[in-house]
């Protein structure tokens, strides 16, 4: 079939982490109507194997854990881990850092115990917190409707340089702090989070 190449090749991008071999062929004839055989779509598979392999690109396919995916090419992981360490380290805003402390000193807690702590709505800081894996989903609650627990992650050990939870300043070492803790991150601002807890309280 015409174009079956590129049909893999949106499977493998959009793979997360990989997709077998056998998924792919299984999405394929499903979504093109079409059976194809072992040879047809190993073959495709190969052709793009060779094609990322040219210098013209950055990435190529791989095969891992039973599947294909694509990966950044060696000479460029040092880029790529420059990146990420510099999205690691952008400063939280004071209300993400206020729901931060109060999960690592009370973890496992609930959205609600946040809540009543700070006295504003969380949703969006809770939210921020978990796409950067400082926090995480540890479990439910057993009070009523069995709310879910949070609690901090290996990351948040990595990005605050802590060996264990313990190695944590007792509450009693902080000393006054003036304003915010360093800059808030565009996405990040009070203004938003406001908008965001108005909205929450209007439903």
């Amino acid at each position: 079939m015409e174009n079956l190449a590129l049909h893999i090749e949106c499977l493998i991008f959009s793979a997360n982490p990989s997709i077998s071999y056998d998924d792919i062929k299984d999405a394929l004839e499903e979504s093109l109507g079409t059976t194809f055989t072992d040879t047809d779509i190993s073959a495709q598979i190969d052709l793009l194997v060779q094609k990322y392999q040219n210098d013209t690109f950055s990435i190529e396919i791989i095969e891992i854990s039973g599947g294909f995916r694509f990966m950044t090419k060696g000479a460029y992981h040092h880029t790529i881990g420059t990146y990420l360490k510099q999205n690691t380290n952008k400063k939280l805003s004071k209300s993400a850092l206020e729901s931060l402390a109060i999960i690592a000193y009370k973890q496992p807690v609930t959205k609600t115990e946040i809540e009543s702590i700070r006295g504003v709505n969380s949703d969006y800081t809770i939210q921020k917190l978990l796409e950067k894996d400082l926090i995480e989903i540890s479990g439910r609650s057993e009070g009523p409707g069995k709310p879910l627990l949070y609690s901090t992650t290996t990351k948040f050990m990595d990005y605050f340089g802590l060996k264990s939870i313990e190695d944590m300043p007792k509450p009693k070492e902080f000393e006054p702090i003036e304003n915010q803790i360093g800059e808030p991150e565009p996405i990040e601002n009070e203004q938003l989070e406001e908008k965001t807890i108005v909205i929450g309280e209007e439903e």
